[in-house]
């Protein structure tokens, strides 16, 4: 039966709204099918505002990959402002889809695609809005299958009463496999209900359905043990892997916004892992192992992408774009490709030890000449030994001397604060690692107007990493050792302090986040209680209030013996069972701890893509080998095929 669209009753409401423009659809390249003739319909979620969620990449992957399907239809929704929310509350307007106004309740599943943990509460309103019951124990066969994804996903306790389902890792096939099940479900007149449903989803070994898992705890709250009350799902949950990212090269046809977003760019990922080794990045870890996309994948999808969108800036984006083997090569040539147009390229995310000046001049070399940014993370190489960021002072004044030298004026630097074993000198290292960078940009250029950029962050230990046990540090310390950092930049010479820009966050919503990545179901009810006392869109500062968590978090989790700080400033032991435990990140556990001893006594751990195997246990568990190049490849010259061709000489050559 066709499903209304709710945009009679939507659009007089957009006048009295910011940013109207967000809810109405027809982007180009947006998809809009018959309802009546898909088996399978899916709303995708981004759980923040229309800006930042519609960007995101692995949303517009799927979008496209089940809209490809005859019979399959997905439609996206994101995150109603309050002002809209206040709106659609008051004239009885359901939380709706962007493409073609349907009521989000309508569909066979909603899938939310967390990048943050900060989006839970942006769930709950979509939920509300919709008329979903905010329960997954009280939902019926007339209820979407509330499904998330995407890294937070790795530990979905604290939403283990909110969602039906969760996937661990890429969706590129998994969406596919759910797809599947579901239209044979349907198709055979929907045997044994919701319940039977999920136990075939569970039964792939490959979706995790919280349902059907107990949690026992300990007298001193710690988990006994996690463990299935069904015998048809399995004890351990597995990640989805996609291995040949040349046979999935999209989006095809990107989103191209209607309104202002974080990213006005198309991005292309050029491959997907890291093996550095971080110890503090989760999606590093969680990602491996690595494999990366071909030149000539890398070049088809950028021209494909130009021809449907009309973007003229180009994102190679990936965990450390310029460890990709082939960058080189892969820089030069899309530089030869698209010279004389109007067409420029950018590498998001560079390592000051990947990084050369010849990479950064055919990035550039269209005349857009933006800063450079790099990210030390800690300022002293104490630090750097702890969090195995293995960057010398050393080689980042050489980078960036050479960077000015060859007409560069500004950098960027990323630091975190509160890291394990920090300490106040190792965070105000920061401000002397800032004037030596302005005092070699000055001598390397011959120039005073040399700028530096100081960003830092709070540190959030997250699971699946080796800092998984760590205590997080509080924001009172974190916070003063953010006014020392101001002070000490200040101190001295002024010529050099004029030069450093500071912005930092402070540690409170750092804390919050780091409740919610390291809780279990018991935070569920702090969830709860935070948004029915007004928590919405958290993850912006105009929103987020600390008080309400921690109030919350008080009322909800004292009476259960356990607190805030229990969650977050408590160090694990060893043996402890962790939240997550039974969700196969691929990762060897024993492993994860050894790199956490590492990391204590300040021991450094090599890149395991250009050294033996250290037996972090993902290979084995995949069982598969890390993909590395180079392949001896060039990006072939093209010609203009159309109209929309961003290349308008079909002279133009590559290497």
């Amino acid at each position: 039966m066709s499903v209304e669209s709710v945009f009679p009753a939507l659009e007089p409401l957009l006048p009295r709204v910011s940013k109207p423009v967000q809810y109405v659809g027809g982007e180009l390249n947006a998809t809009v099918k018959d309802w009546d003739s898909a088996a399978v319909r899916w709303c995708l979620m981004y759980p923040d505002a229309y800006e930042v969620g519609l960007p995101n990449q692995g949303v517009m992957i799927l979008y496209e990959i089940l809209n490809e399907l005859e019979d399959v239809l997905a439609e996206r929704t994101y995150t109603v402002w309050p002002d809209l929310e206040a709106l659609m509350r008051e004239h009885g307007v359901p939380q709706f889809t962007v493409d073609a106004h349907r009521p989000v309740r309508a569909f066979d599943v909603l899938g939310l695609s967390f990048s943050t943990e900060l989006g839970y509460t942006n769930m709950l309103t979509a939920l509300d809005l919709a008329g979903i019951p905010m329960h997954a124990a009280d939902r019926t066969e007339d209820d979407p299958i509330v499904l998330a994804g995407g890294h937070a996903a790795f530990n979905p306790e604290p939403i283990a009463d909110f969602i039906d389902a969760a996937v661990l890792g890429d969706g590129e096939e998994a969406v596919l496999e759910i797809t599947d099940i579901i239209r044979e479900w349907k198709a055979e007149g929907r045997p044994g209900g919701r319940d039977e449903l999920l136990t075939r989803l569970a039964e792939t070994g490959g979706v995790y359905i919280p349902r059907f898992y107990d949690v026992e705890y300990l007298a001193d709250g710690r988990i006994q043990r996690v463990v299935p009350n069904t015998d048809r799902v399995p004890y351990r949950v597995f990640k989805r892997t996609t291995m040949e990212l040349d046979e999935w090269p999209y989006p095809k046809q990107p989103l191209v916004p209607l309104a202002e977003s974080v990213h006005e760019r198309m991005s292309v990922e050029i491959f997907r892992g890291c093996t550095r080794g971080c110890r503090f990045c989760q999606a590093g870890m969680i990602t491996r192992p690595v494999r990366e996309r071909s030149i000539e994948g890398i070049g088809a999808m950028i021209q494909t992408g130009l021809e449907a969108t009309g973007f003229e800036e180009v994102g190679l984006l990936s965990l450390s774009s310029a460890d990709h083997s082939e960058i080189a090569e892969i820089t030069k040539g899309l530089a030869d490709r698209y010279a004389g147009t109007n067409t420029g390229l950018s590498l998001p995310s560079t390592r000051v030890d990947a990084f050369n000046v010849d990479l950064a001049n055919e990035i550039s070399r269209n005349g857009r000449r933006s800063g450079l940014t790099f990210a030390p993370e800690g300022g002293s190489e104490r630090i750097r030994r702890v969090i195995n960021k293995m960057v010398s002072e050393e080689d980042l004044i050489r980078t960036v001397s050479a960077a000015f030298s060859n007409g560069w004026r500004q950098v960027k630097l990323y630091f975190m604060c509160g890291l394990p074993t920090e300490t106040d000198d190792d965070v105000l290292q920061i401000a002397r690692m800032a004037k030596e960078v302005i005092k070699a940009g000055r001598e390397a250029s011959g120039r005073k107007d040399i700028r530096c950029t100081i960003s830092i962050g709070g540190f959030v230990p997250k699971p699946h990493t080796p800092f998984q046990w760590a205590p997080q540090c509080d924001p009172d310390t974190v916070d003063d050792r953010l006014r020392k950092l101001r002070a000490e930049v200040n101190q001295g010479d002024r010529s050099l302090a004029r030069n450093i820009g500071m912005r930092y966050h402070d540690g409170k919503p750092s804390l919050i986040e780091g409740l919610l990545s390291r809780g279990d179901r018991r935070v569920g009810r702090v969830i709860e209680r935070v948004w029915r006392d007004g928590g919405r869109l958290d993850g912006w500062s105009e929103h987020f209030s600390y008080d309400r968590w921690v109030n919350a978090a008080a009322a909800e989790l004292e009476p259960l013996g356990v607190s805030l700080d229990w969650f977050t400033t408590r160090e694990r032991e060893e043996t402890e069972v962790l939240p997550w435990d039974h969700l196969d990140s691929g990762l060897d556990k024993e492993w994860l701890w050894a790199d956490w001893q590492d990391a204590l006594s300040e021991q450094e751990q090599d890149d395991c893509r250009w050294t033996p195997c250290f037996d972090c246990g993902v290979c084995p568990a995949m069982g598969t080998d890390i993909q590395v190049g180079p392949t001896g490849r060039k990006l072939l010259p093209i010609s203009p095929v159309g109209v929309g061709s961003p290349v308008r000489n079909p002279s133009l050559t590559s290497s």
